[in-house]
């Protein structure tokens, strides 16, 4: 599964698509809800339900983010320490340095970097 480039991709981009995702989600409510406001203030079978269901949606996205996110993380971490170029010098600690304190974007430099700039090898 580590050397799989669907599994590679996924990781390295699922995080970062899926909250702005949540975002434009998120914006996309606000401008309903800002475009609709008249209509909806005089209407008297509006309930607060309406105006907070869509938070419940946004914090679904941010959860399954998160997880993503987790799983991300523990993959990349594996995939580092398992990769060959990286085990001659001090790299591995300043890859995982990356991949814990700039979580998303960590992961998709390294996937950039180290897996699609690499050249697989040849057979002959």
């Amino acid at each position: 599964m580590l050397h799989n480039r669907f599994w590679q991709a996924f990781f390295a981009l699922a995080p970062i698509i899926t909250i702005l995702i949540a975002i434009s989600f998120y914006i996309g409510s606000l401008l309903y809800l800002f475009t609709h406001m008249p209509e909806l203030e005089s209407s008297t079978d509006v309930s607060a339900s309406f105006f907070l269901g869509n938070i419940g949606i946004f914090i679904l996205f941010i959860f399954l983010a998160v997880f993503i996110s987790l799983g991300s993380l523990v993959f990349y971490i594996v995939h580092a320490v398992q990769n060959p170029n990286l085990k001659e010098n001090n790299l591995l600690l300043v890859w995982i340095l990356l991949f814990v304190f700039v979580s998303g974007i960590g992961q998709l430099i390294y996937w950039i970097i180290e897996i699609v700039n690499k050249k697989t090898p040849t057979l002959n």
